[in-house]
Parts: C-alpha cells; structure tokens; sequence
C-alpha cells in the first residue's frame, strides 16, 4: 500500500489501534521506566553535549566561548518553561507522572542535582579552558585588581560619562520595600553602613543589559592585544559613587530566573493580540524558578534574597564563576577571523543559478522544470526562498502569495517582500503564529505592520500552534493558474538561515499546490479537510500517517522484503512513535534515529531495541531538519518538514511534511544519512542507559569525519562545477 492511499483513507480510531497497541503507563509504571528516558535529563544531556564543543581544544576559540554563551541561553530557557512547568504542576496538584512514569517532584530534584553539576562544569570550562585560551590569543579578560593607575583612571573617566548616569540603586529600608527583580537580570547586591548611625543597610543595583557586557580596558590597545573588564565587576568598584557617604560592606552578584511560559485561554477572549499582549506584561513577573549567586555571598546577604524571593534552597545555586555567560556572546562576536570558523559563503543551488553572472535567476522557470531541493546553510536561502518569494512579489503575473510565519527576523526582507505585494494589489495572506514561545511580541508588531498594508493576516486556529512552514504563490501563465510551493523544516528567516541546518522542497507539482490550498483555506477559514496527497499534516493525519509507514516496514521485513527506517529530528519523545520503532526492531526493521535533542527512546536493549542506532551530531550549525525515510520494499517513502515526535507537535501544532518524489533528492537524503550514521564520522552514540559517547577521533587519535564541514566542501565544489560548465 502506498503513501498516498494510507492519506486517501478516512481511518477510525479503532483502525489506528490495530496498527499499534499503546504502552499503558497508568498500571505498569516500572516497565514504562524500563521502555523510555526521561525527557528532561535527555535534555540536560543535549546541553551537555554543547558544553563539550566549549571544553574541544581543536575548535576556535571564540567559538568555544560562543559555545559557552549557547550553554548559557539554553539552559535559561530550559528553566524559564521546563522547569517552570514542573513547580506549577507541583504546586496547584496537577502532578501526573512524567514520560517515565515518575512524579514531577522527584524528577525536579533529578534535574536540580544535573543542571548544577552541569554548570559547575559549564563555569569550570570557562575560568579553566576558554578564559585562558582566549588570553594566549590576545583577549584577556581582567580583573579590577590587575589594572594599572593609568587604566584605572580611564576606566572612571568613562564609568562616570557612559554607565553612571543610567544606574539606579534602589535601597531597601521601610520607606522602600524590596524591589522588583527582573528574571535573567544581572544585579549587584550591596549592604552599606551609615556613617551616621551604624546601621546596616541594603541596596540592589541592577546592571544594565543594554550595554556591553566586556568593558575595553584601553580602546587604544590593538585588537589583537586587548583587555576586557566585565561590566559588573567595572560598576561594583565604583559603588562609592552610587552610595557616597556610606560604608560599602559587601557587595555580590545574583541573577533570578522566573517562570516565563505564556498560557493563554483561547476560547475566553475574542482577541488573541490584546490577551497575549497582557498575558506578556504578566511574564515579567512570573515567580522565580532559579537564584544564581556567586561563591563568595554571604549568609546574611544570601537569607534576604531567598527570604524576599520565596527561593527554596533546591533552586539556589552557588557558581564560582561569573554568572550569565551568554554575556560572552558579546566577546564571541569579535572581528578576529583566526579564532573564528573559517568563512563560509553558501552557494547558489545547482537548478537556481542564473544563465549569466549578472542576471538574476528566474525561479519560477526553474522550478517548472524539476523539483528543487535546498539545503540551507549549504545552500543559499537568500537566492533560493527569499529570491522566490521577492519574485513572486514583483511578478505581475502573480495574483497571490499565501505563507506562514512562525519566527522571522526583525529586518525581514521576507515579511517587506509580502507587504510590496498587498501594496501592489496582489491577495496576500500570512498566517501569522504570533504565540511561538519568546519571539510573541516582534510577531505581534510584524502582524500589525502587515495588517497596515493590506496584507490578510489570520492567526491559525484556536488551541493549535501554527508550525508548519509553508508559501504558496498561484500565477496566471498561458496554460492557467499555476501553483508554486515550498514546504521547508526551518523558519523564513534570513538570519537563522545562516547558522540552522534545514531542508525545503520548490516545486511546481499541482498536486502539492492543491494540497496546500487546501491547508491554507483551513487555517484561514473554515473549510475541514481530511485529505491530502503529497502532505502528512498533524494533528489530524501526520501521526497515523507515520504508524502506518512504520507498520509497513514490520510487514515487509516479516515477510522477507527489504525495509528499513531512517529518521532525523530534534526531539524523539512520544511514546506511540517510540513503542511503533521498537516494534519494527523486533521485527529485524534496521531503525536510524538521528537526533539533535532529546531522545526519549533507549537503543540497544536485547528484545526491546537491538536493531536501533541513535546518534547525533552538533557543531558549527544547529541541525534542524526534520526527516523521515521508510525503505518501502525498494520504493522509498521520504518525507521532510517541520514536526518532532513530541506531543506538542503531533497532537497541538499543525505541522506539515511533504514528499519527495525526485530520484536524485531520494538519492541526497540517503547519502545524508550514510554520512551522519557512519562510524567514520564524529558524533555522539546513545546507549540504552540514556548516556552520550562522543566519537570525534579513531584509535590511533585522528579526527574522525566533521560532516557539516564535508557538505560544505561537497557543496561548494558541486557550485563551483556548475558555474564552469556555464562559462564553457
């Protein structure tokens, strides 16, 4: 049975349930433990991962601090909503077990115990292995203490023209109550004594984030030599200043990270802007998940801070080195080439040159031809999906362009391209997911500018996130209407598309066209469509579709055909795909898992999962496709787009994957796979107890194969073939 006729079926629950018996949880909680990892340590160990790029000598340096900076961010975040969710879930009852069957109490204290060892280590590769690889490649970051008379001098000249006329301490006596403190803030506390009267008293002095976070100690320094002060380190020797006649007694630093998860009821509000933008008001004083201090605060100073937080000592973490090392992000951005990945440009894919050097290719002529496949960063997004949608834009021809936008940049040359059409009378719609975690309130602004021009802007359908990442473009040619589509795993964003690893189809195919009408209709109307031919969309069909491919390939191999299954996401957590592979593995189905995040799923294990290989890789881009490949008895079923096997995607997005039909993007998704599954190539194997081995070396001490850095070469190498073979 084919992929299209599995979509074609109007399938019941009880079809779905003869395709795959779900593991009950509820009566047999050991064995859940037994069958899965949990999701929330596959996390930590996905960071952990991360910071051991930061700790790798044979990497740049400033990429390594960047690593550090990434280590930092993530692990906010991981607070700010995982770990946010759990207290909730605590606190008003709602404890149901986790994926392992466990209670959400007991899997905080499995996460507070890894995430402060992980960022004892996290502080320990910065003060022991990056710090002083950065100071040997000339970029020393001091202390107040290291400085001379003449440096010291020019450091107050600038504190009091650039950084003291924005501080503002607040005391806290009882004519002022503790203040606000802000979550992911860095703030100096600082106890004084009046000299008057003796008495003690404390202050907060926050420190600004919109300055640098590393001071130039002499911007007269060469850029190959320079020294570095860090801001709160600069603003803590000049307290005088902000307390003159007072004793300062302590001073330390501290940061809070606070629940910033936004919950909305759709169903009680009418308009979803106006209850999001107050839902985004009330984030800024979520409860606090996390007190970061330094090693040095006292317990007098450390009591007032747990005591006006409502911290408990669970959520207090002693660091010894400087607290909020996505600061370094600042230093990792510094113009030193050497310490950097060497520069690569990506090249124009093959199908989308242009005839001559300086013409601009016609897309739309291309894509009528052949189906193309692109593969950012490898490949350009900016002639390939930002070319096309500008096209589309500017074609007279055009009537109408449809798309989504989950995340996008804040100069987006996509989002100018849509509102040039509406301007110049062309249907425009965009879909606009104005609730994607953290970039809410720039998709509100960008849904108001939209709406200003005349574009159609709708916000998808209530309860769901709109995820997929979809354009459709109908233009009138001789033959008609004509539909043009990309389906793509990664955001329209220009940006990201630099440094995101992703895959998305350009095609002229009418059948995906239709689908996509189709789609779009139902997000913007209400048209309920149960079919599609070439798209498996969630929640509706995406996961039956994948039951069904996967039941397929235990069919074939119980019956002596080839199968096999390959699938590359970020995250690998629910549980019915999870049970479906480990039944394929038991049926002699080879399983790949390629995964850059969380994986629930636990390889390996004799008569559960001997026939599954989990491995990921991480480096230079983040890995972000998302693909799903069934051998199908010799004609191969390969899917690309935007859902991970987690519950959120499968059963509260709508996401869409589409299928690729051209033998030669069949033949690159394999070569993919044989590359990151290959022994020869460095990677992290999983094993059944849920632990990560980097393989980056053989055994005699070489590096293994840096797979992103061979696309990189294949493809500049294909790019460079192709603009010969034009010349000639």
């Amino acid at each position: 049975m084919t992929a299209d006729s599995v979509l074609a079926e109007d399938r019941t629950s009880s079809d779905f349930d003869d395709d795959f018996e779900p593991f009950d949880m509820e009566n047999a909680p050991e064995l859940v433990a037994e069958r899965y990892l949990d999701r929330e340590l596959s996390w930590l160990a996905f960071n952990q991962r991360v910071l051991e790029l930061a700790e790798d000598p044979r990497i740049p340096v400033l990429e390594r601090a960047n690593f550090l900076a990434i280590f930092a961010s993530n692990l906010d975040e991981f607070f700010m909503v995982r770990v946010a969710g759990l207290k909730r879930r605590i606190l008003t009852g709602l404890a149901v077990p986790t994926n392992v069957g466990r209670a959400p109490h007991d899997v905080l204290n499995d996460i507070s115990r890894k995430a402060k060892e992980l960022q004892d280590r996290h502080a320990r590769a910065y003060q022991e292995l990056v710090r002083p690889a950065m100071a040997e490649a000339g970029i020393r970051v001091v202390e107040w203490s290291d400085l001379g008379d003449r440096e010291v001098q020019h450091l107050h000249d600038y504190f009091s023209r650039q950084i003291f006329p924005v501080l503002m301490p607040l005391a806290v006596d009882p004519a002022h109550p503790f203040p606000y403190i802000s979550g992911l803030s860095l703030n100096l506390s600082v106890r004084v004594r009046n000299s008057r009267t003796g008495r003690q008293e404390f202050a907060r002095v926050k420190v600004p984030q919109m300055l640098h976070r590393f001071v130039r100690v002499d911007p007269d320094e060469s850029i190959e030599d320079a020294r570095y002060i860090a801001l709160e380190d600069l603003i803590a020797n000049h307290l005088g200043d902000l307390f003159p006649g007072m004793e300062i007694v302590e001073h330390h630093v501290f940061r809070v990270t606070r629940n910033e998860d936004v919950e909305i009821e759709e169903d009680e509000t009418e308009n979803l802007l106006q209850a999001l933008e107050k839902e985004l008001l009330r984030r800024r004083f979520g409860p606090p998940i996390r007190l970061e201090i330094t090693d040095d605060m006292d317990d007098v100073t450390l009591g007032l801070l747990s005591r006006e937080l409502d911290v408990p000592e669970q959520g207090i973490f002693r660091l010894s080195g400087p607290l909020d090392l996505s600061g370094l992000f600042d230093l990792a951005r510094l113009d030193r080439p050497e310490l950097h990945y060497p520069t690569h440009v990506p090249a124009t894919a093959r199908q989308l040159m242009p005839s001559e050097p300086n013409l601009k290719a016609d897309i739309f002529a291309a894509v009528s031809k052949k189906d193309v496949l692109v593969h950012h960063p490898y490949e350009s997004f900016a002639t390939s999906v930002q070319a096309f949608i500008e096209q589309a834009a500017a074609d007279p021809d055009v009537l109408a362009i449809k798309q989504t936008l989950y995340r996008t940049s804040g100069d987006s040359p996509i989002v100018e391209a849509l509102i040039d059409a509406a301007e110049a009378g062309k249907q425009v719609l965009a879909l606009v997911e104005i609730k994607a975690r953290f970039d809410e309130q720039a998709n509100i602004t960008w849904a108001r500018k939209l709406e200003k021009a005349g574009v159609h802007v709708v916000y998808g359908l209530v309860g769901l996130k709109t995820h997929c990442k979809l354009a459709l473009v109908i233009r009138q040619e001789k033959s008609g209407l004509r539909h043009y589509s990309h389906i793509g795993t990664g955001n329209y964003n220009p940006k990201t598309s630099r440094t995101y690893e992703d895959l998305g189809l350009l095609t002229a195919d009418d059948q995906v066209g239709k689908d996509l009408t189709r789609l779009f209709n139902e997000l913007s109307g209400y048209a309920i469509e149960k079919k599609f031919k070439r798209l498996l969309v969630a929640p509706l069909h995406l996961r039956k579709g994948l039951l069904k491919l996967i039941a397929g390939e235990v069919r074939n191999a119980e019956e002596g055909r080839p199968a096999g299954i390959r699938i590359k996401v970020n995250s690998m957590v629910d549980e019915a795909i999870i049970d479906a592979l480990y039944r394929a593995s038991n049926a002699g189905v080879p399983v790949d898992i390629w995964v850059r995040g969380i994986c629930s799923l636990r390889p390996g294990i004799p008569g559960l999962s001997e026939n599954i290989r989990v491995r990921s890789i991480l480096g230079r881009y983040l890995e972000h496709s998302r693909i799903f490949s069934f051998l199908n008895d010799g004609d191969p079923q390969v899917y690309i787009g935007s859902a991970d096997m987690m519950h959120r995607n499968l059963d509260r997005r709508v996401e869409a994957l589409v299928r690729l039909v051209d033998p030669d993007h069949l033949a690159e998704i394999d070569g993919l796979f044989d590359l990151a599954m290959d022994d020869t190539t460095s990677s992290w194997w999983l094993d059944g107890d849920g632990v990560w081995t980097r393989h980056s070396v053989d055994e005699a001490g070489n590096p293994l194969v840096d797979m992103q850095a061979q696309l990189m070469k294949q493809v500049g190498q294909r790019s460079r073939s192709t603009r010969s073979g034009q010349r000639r």
